[in-house]
């Protein structure tokens, strides 16, 4: 097995102020994204299919419509535009506050990208989460906060993603993003084969003042299924899972998982 190339470190605090993001969150919150992210979705894909041979799996299980938080696990950059690539929907993306500079602020802005202040107590960040949510859109947050360094899905969820399930009431779908842990070895020309796996929705009752106890234990049974269908794929392979989910929908009538192969 290759090793995986070196990562920068990371970088948790942004000395700007939130001032400074406020237009972000704005824009966010009263426009949809426009033709950048239908022209970053375009290129991006082109490279998951074609360097990557990025398949998706049960793609079908995302909501054609309606509220949805998206929970996939995280290792690399790219880990937003596979998971968004095999589905219709628009996805609204929380990226790091670091990223808001020239010129990359022009293509995440417009795109529907909005920022998290990593280190500080975002709360503008979950004011506009809901706020899309609560228009019927869909959302993606990952359980672990920053990229996995290890290659392995973790066992430690922050507890944001409980609080935005809980506050909301809506549904969260995790996904399981295969192999993306070695896109970074792109440099010594070494292309990974990447597998989406999209799991069954989960919900919890909405709680208008969720308990950080509350929070906790919800990020952690999402992490804990983003696990399994990251498990699953790791031991069966990607026709593996996608012929069990093949026979088993077969059996109950459902249509096939979209872009498996």
């Amino acid at each position: 097995m290759n090793e995986l190339a070196s990562m920068r470190e990371q970088v948790y605090s942004d000395p700007r102020p939130k001032e400074h993001f406020d237009r972000f969150h704005e824009r966010a919150r009263t426009r949809e994204p426009n033709w950048v992210y239908e022209a970053t979705r375009l290129l991006t894909s082109l490279y998951a299919y074609t360097l990557l041979r990025a398949r998706g799996i049960a793609a079908g299980n995302v909501p054609g419509r309606g509220a949805v938080i998206l929970a996939p696990n995280h290792f690399s950059f790219m880990d937003h535009f596979l998971m968004g690539c095999f589905m219709r929907r628009k996805v609204r993306f929380m990226a790091k506050s670091q990223l808001f500079k020239r010129p990359m602020q022009w293509i995440y802005s417009p795109g529907g990208v909005f920022p998290v202040r990593r280190g500080a107590r975002d709360e503008e960040t979950f004011v506009t989460a809901e706020t899309i949510l609560g228009r019927g859109g869909a959302v993606a947050m990952y359980c672990e906060g920053g990229r996995s360094r290890s290659g392995r899905v973790g066992h430690e969820a922050k507890r944001g993603i409980g609080r935005l399930a809980l506050t909301t009431g809506a549904p969260v779908l995790p996904i399981a993003i295969y192999g993306s842990s070695r896109i970074r070895n792109w440099k010594r020309l070494q292309f990974p084969r990447v597998t989406v796996l999209y799991g069954e929705p989960l919900r919890w009752a909405k709680v208008a003042a969720p308990t950080r106890e509350q929070q906790q234990a919800v990020a952690d049974a999402i992490l804990a299924e983003i696990r399994t269908l990251y498990d699953d794929l790791h031991q069966h392979g990607r026709r593996g899972v996608a012929r069990r989910l093949r026979g088993a929908r077969g059996r109950q009538g459902a249509p096939h998982p979209a872009g498996a192969s």
